[in-house]
Order: C-alpha cells, then structure tokens, then sequence
C-alpha cells in the first residue's frame, strides 16, 4: 500500500489527490485503532473511533460525484460501476454494524468489524495502485483546479479544511480601484419574462436555492444539466456532476430502474414516477417528472427529493393568523 505516495509528496498543497492520502493517513490510523479497540472492556473509546471512521462516506461521495465524473470524461467508466459497487457494500457493512452498535451486541460487533478493517483496506489498496496514478495520468492540471469548490461542498474527514487549490494568496484592493460589480441591478433590462411575471437571474437562482425540496434536470439527451444547490440536501451533489450521464449518477443497484423510467418518459407511456422510503432516520419521498414542451415532444426530466417525516406529523389545523 501507499506505492504512489513518492509521487503524491511532490504534489503541491491542496492538490486533490495529496488530500485524498492526507485522507488515507486518517483512515490507517483510525483503523489500527479500530483494530486494538475493545467493545467490551471500553465501549465509549470503541464507539468513538468508529464513529470517526464512518465519516468515509464523505471520501465516497466526492470521488463518486467529484472524480469519477473527470475520469468518465477520458473515457474511464470503471470507477463508476466497479468502485461505486465495493463502496456500497462497505455502506452495507457499515449499517449492519450501526445496528448492533445501537444493540450493543458486542459478539455480533466482534464478528463484523474485521470484515469491515479488511474490506476498507483492499479499497484504498485499489486505490493506491490504480485509481489515484490513472487519475492523475488522464486528468488536466486545469481539471484539478476545478474540484475545489465541489469537494468543499461535501466535506472531507480531515479536522481541518484542506487549502484550496490552487492556493490563491489574497490581495488588498483600494475601494478607489475596486470596480468589481456586486449588486445586480433589478430594472427591466435585467430580468426575463416567463410565463407570468419577471425575475432577474439573481431571483431565479435564489428561488431555486431556497426551494424545500431537491431538484436536478435531466435533458433529453440523459445529461444533468441542472441542480439546486440548498443547505440541506437530501442527497449530496457537486458542480462534477453536471454534464454527467444519468447513468452514471446512480448506485449499479437502483441505475436500472432509473433508465427503465427514463425510457417510460421518452416513450410517453409515463409522465411521473414516485417512491418514499427511511433514509437515516427520515421519511424521504422522491418523485420524477416527464419534462416536455408545447408541442408534447419529450426534453428531459426533473427528479425532486424532499425530507417529508415533519409534514407527515402534521395534525389538525395551524391557520396564518396563528403564526406567532
């Protein structure tokens, strides 16, 4: 393990994949801890590490949504299928023993937790042998500066941020030689009619940003060309996954029916698709919307996610006038 890390120490700071085995650090060291830890004479330290550890699941996220969609793009969809698969079982892993955590079955948590150790070892193992030197052999100088903002957006497992990259040292700017125009102005000339009213493009992105629900915009030719970006979102999303193929942005156990909807739409068998289910402890309900012009022709679909456990426990009656 760790084959590549001559290579990765040369890289500069902030560089994605030198976070990535910053990253990898933690995780050994979470790991061998993990492994000396014992349930039963101290469960609390025990808990606590692994706790720490299940914080991975930021590391999946980014590369499923941050690196895998680069790699897609120079034609490597092994990640995308392969690698998403041996995350999911690890998230499987994970959830079996967060249930006998929450039992404090402590022979069923001995039981599990090497498969556990092992099968996230063999993964970074497969990953510093050939996700991270292929990577870096296909990827752009200029395509690693763009993962920033998107990685900041699901998180790392490090405690503190990574610096950006590239580093850019900030300069003072006299407010005499400061020209750069923050406030867009709200007259006529600046907004768009639609179908009724006006709203500058600052309003729209507001509007969509403060929805209470998830939104991402499927086009007819099955490429993300839109997500909302909100606070809160059910499912993590970054700026890699737009121009993404839909397949691709999908576990490999659901992508088949999420193409079967698709192909419904297309078709104009089917115009909307609904599900709900419990996700970490929340009521999810999740529907598809045929999207399609004036004259009925088919130009994509929105997919719209929303936390609805609250709504549900709404009883009775709560008028405007008792707001306060």
């Amino acid at each position: 393990m760790n084959s590549f890390l001559p290579t990765v120490e040369t890289l500069p700071v902030g560089h994605p994949v030198k976070v990535y085995y910053e990253e990898g650090a933690l995780i050994n060291d979470l790991l061998l801890e993990l492994y000396e830890a014992d349930p039963v004479e101290d469960f609390e330290k025990y808990f606590n590490i692994y706790n720490q550890l299940t914080t991975i699941e930021k590391r999946f996220k980014r590369k499923e949504n941050q690196l895998f969609p680069y790699l897609e793009k120079h034609g490597w969809n092994g990640p995308s299928q392969g690698m998403w698969s041996f995350h999911d079982n690890l998230r499987d892993q994970i959830r079996l023993i967060n249930t006998y955590n929450a039992e404090r079955n402590i022979e069923k948590i001995v039981d599990n937790l090497p498969y556990l150790i092992d099968g996230i070892k063999r993964l970074m193992g497969i990953e510093d042998m050939r996700l991270f030197p292929t990577a870096m052999e296909l990827l752009t100088e200029e395509e690693w500066k763009e993962f920033y903002q998107g990685d900041e957006e699901i998180g790392w497992m490090l405690l503190r941020k990574p610096s950006p990259y590239p580093f850019i040292e900030e300069k003072y700017v006299h407010p005499s030689e400061d020209f750069k125009k923050r406030d867009l102005s709200f007259s006529l000339e600046n907004t768009f009619h639609y179908d009724e009213g006006y709203m500058t493009p600052e309003q729209v992105n507001l509007l969509l940003r403060f929805l209470p629900v998830d939104i991402t915009y499927v086009d007819e030719n099955d490429k993300v060309i839109f997500y909302n970006r909100g606070d809160d979102r059910v499912f993590a999303r970054s700026k890699g996954i737009i121009g993404r193929e839909v397949r691709f942005c999908h576990p490999p156990k659901s992508v088949d029916m999420v193409l079967r909807i698709v192909a419904e739409f297309k078709a104009g068998t089917k115009d909307v698709a609904e599900f709900w289910f419990n996700f970490k402890g929340r009521v999810i309900h999740i529907r598809y919307f045929a999207i399609r012009d004036n004259d009925k022709n088919y130009k994509g679909v929105i997919e719209m996610s929303q936390d609805i456990t609250d709504i549900q426990k709404l009883e009775g009656q709560k008028r405007l006038l008792d707001w306060d």
